[in-house]
């Protein structure tokens, strides 16, 4: 289907191309959104004729994300979540989690879809991803999720979290002790027959 774009919009156009996308994109997303206008001699002249009002419209957009570029880059987002022995969660972090701490902390109304996650993340550490206020506006952040306070000081400080070698460790001393003691009761077992 084709569409005039009435807004600009990431791995597919500005304002005012014309675009050839899929029908259920432009029917489920596009037209309900009012983010294209269908194709058609009608539509191009009522774009020309919005024209200088969709592009202040979009300036404004864009003013309005550049001021919460700091609030957005200065925010914490520090997570407790609970996990296993290996550091696996037992439920992840989502994008939507993402945007509802964003809101909390720096005040910023976020979309679920403005989180540029891809998948959600499953594991304790530190994971960078971007949020986009707007096409033009995208903010590098720093996401930590660990089981404690202690645990995220330790990975703001830039320390890496180690999962189950404590117990390996405890696992083989105790596998030491045991094969010692089996050895001391051999030699004791050998010095009472002689």
């Amino acid at each position: 289907m084709k569409v005039i774009l009435t807004e600009k919009i990431n791995k597919l156009g500005n304002i005012g191309d014309t675009v050839e996308v899929k029908t259920g994109y432009a029917r489920n997303y596009l037209l309900p959104n009012n983010k294209a206008l269908r194709w058609s001699a009608t539509n191009i002249a009522l774009f020309e004729s919005k024209k200088a009002e969709l592009h202040a419209k979009q300036e404004a957009a864009k003013k309005s994300a550049e001021s919460y570029v700091d609030a957005v880059k200065n925010s914490k987002l520090h997570m407790i979540r609970q996990a296993g022995d290996t550091g696996q969660l037992y439920g992840s972090v989502s994008s939507r989690d993402i945007a509802r701490m964003l809101g909390e902390i720096a005040g910023v109304h976020i979309e679920s879809s403005q989180v540029m996650l891809g998948s959600p993340i499953k594991s304790v550490g530190t994971f960078e991803t971007k949020i986009a206020l707007h096409p033009d506006v995208i903010v590098p952040v720093k996401i930590y999720v660990a089981q404690t306070s202690d645990e995220i000081e330790a990975l703001v400080a830039g320390k890496v979290l180690t999962f189950g070698t404590k117990k390996v460790e405890e696992v083989e001393e105790q596998v030491a002790e045991v094969e010692i003691e089996s050895e001391e009761k051999e030699e004791s077992a050998e010095e009472a027959a002689e």
